[in-house]
């Protein structure tokens, strides 16, 4: 695994120093869960469907410090405690891991995530769903956990992590911290399937499996690409370069962080399920006029048989099916590019893969487009798109290395001209961050 300056030895002191001290524990016996957040170059919108998707981690996410629950205490109940306190958020989340998780939500047929029972209300118990989706997940799946964890949780210090999938970075921080502390084997593949359970099943929303994919499996420096119909993953190594003398990245590229200031996701604007439904009503369409009988998702309509029957859709699930295909068809040029060292390329891709999110799959709101329109004239950037949806949060761009911090720079000066509010909100520090390519989820010290 590549060297990465995330998380650094300071901040895993801090967080082993904290969580010895709630445990009454020993520093030493302290363990920590990296897991990265992520971004997705090429295949934005179509693991739903199918598709197939590339990614890979940068170099900032969350950590989360445990220890398995005291065993020293006389009952039972200590061990199977779960505790844990957070660095964002107020309270403490306290729960039993023998105690059966339901499921908290569900999507009704319009597409809209609607409580199944009166839910928790207070804040502490809100940022806490993830760790009992975890929970629910392990349980889901047969395995009968009797032990405990005492954590503490943080993402990186002062970025808005909208866009960059920090809810599964949680998710699959608790389930490592679980398993390690449960003495279960689990593989990689089996931990996607238990976070799509968590945001599935346990929290009810209808993403695809792309985010957990590029967190358990990308590698430092690669690309990694994942058939989301068959689940088969590789990893693309760019060529070898030489490094350059004091470069701060090791490869002719960094990742720039543009983030918009927009904290909350416009209620005008259709929500993600909404536009999962759409794709499937697109691929029923197709396929009934195909002859065929198969799964209503667009990986199972061939390129011409959506050439030969795409006028029988309506222009909203037109347009939603020309995305998933011409996306499909972008990843795979990408992927050529990247192998090869043409970044040019690639960010060419990565700049059609935006507009067509804007203008096919209809996403996005004015704030990010105009950030998406910025990050594509800055100096030395290869190519942009929105990181998440566009409803709220960042946008990606790769960026010539030699040219990172003048891009930054002027992303800066021409989105608070643009939005002068939302910028107000932003810290000066972190408004464009530059970030290098991250390693694999991972229990990095003991």
């Amino acid at each position: 695994m590549g060297v990465s300056s995330w998380p650094s030895d300071s901040e895993l002191d801090q967080i082993k120093k904290i969580v010895a001290e709630m445990a009454g524990v020993s520093v030493n016996v302290v363990k920590i869960v990296v897991s990265p957040y992520r971004i997705c170059p090429l295949g934005a919108h179509i693991d739903h469907q199918g598709g197939t998707v590339s990614a890979m981690t940068i170099n900032k996410g969350i950590v989360l410090g445990f220890v398995p629950s005291p065993d020293s205490q006389p009952f039972v109940l200590f061990v199977l405690t779960v505790l844990l306190r957070s660095g964002q958020f107020g309270g403490e989340v306290r729960f039993r891991v023998d105690q059966v998780q339901l499921p908290k939500h569900s999507a009704n047929s319009n597409g809209n995530i609607q409580e199944n029972h009166q839910s928790d209300t207070t804040e502490e118990c809100k940022w806490g769903s993830y760790a009992k989706g975890a929970l629910y997940a392990l349980q889901q799946r047969g395995n009968h956990l009797k032990q405990g964890i005492t954590g503490f949780i943080c993402g990186t210090a002062g970025l808005d992590s909208s866009g960059l999938s920090s809810s599964a970075a949680v998710g699959i921080a608790y389930l490592l911290a679980l398993e390690s502390a449960n003495n279960l084997a689990i593989s990689p593949t089996e931990n996607i399937e238990y976070d799509r359970l968590i945001e599935n099943e346990y929290l009810g929303l209808k993403n695809g499996i792309l985010d957990q994919s590029a967190i358990l499996l990308s590698s430092y420096g690669c690309l990694t690409c994942m058939d989301c119909k068959t689940k088969i993953h590789k990893l693309i190594h760019p060529p070898k370069f030489e490094m350059q003398k004091n470069a701060e990245s090791k490869f002719p590229y960094q990742i720039l962080l543009a983030f918009s200031g927009l904290k909350q996701a416009l209620t005008t604007n259709p929500g993600y399920n909404r536009r999962v439904t759409e794709c499937r009503e697109a691929a029923e369409i197709l396929l009934k006029a195909a002859g065929k009988e198969a799964e209503p998702i667009l990986s199972n309509v061939e390129q011409e048989e959506f050439e030969a029957h795409k006028s029988k859709l309506e222009p909203d699930l037109a347009k939603r099916a020309e995305h998933y295909f011409s996306e499909n068809a972008r990843v795979i040029k990408g992927l050529e590019a990247w192998r090869s060292g043409n970044f040019e390329e690639f960010g060419k891709l990565i700049s059609a893969s935006g507009l067509s999110s804007i203008q096919n799959y209809e996403c996005g709101c004015e704030p990010l487009i105009q950030l998406y329109k910025i990050l594509l004239k800055a100096p030395g950037v290869y190519g942009a798109r929105f990181s998440g949806a566009g409803f709220r949060g960042c946008c990606v761009a790769f960026v010539n290395s030699d040219y990172a911090d003048e891009a930054a720079s002027f992303v800066k000066t021409e989105y608070i001209k643009v939005q002068p509010e939302l910028a107000s909100h932003l810290n000066e520090d972190t408004a464009v961050v530059i970030c290098d390519s991250g390693d694999c989820a991972r229990i990095i010290c003991a």
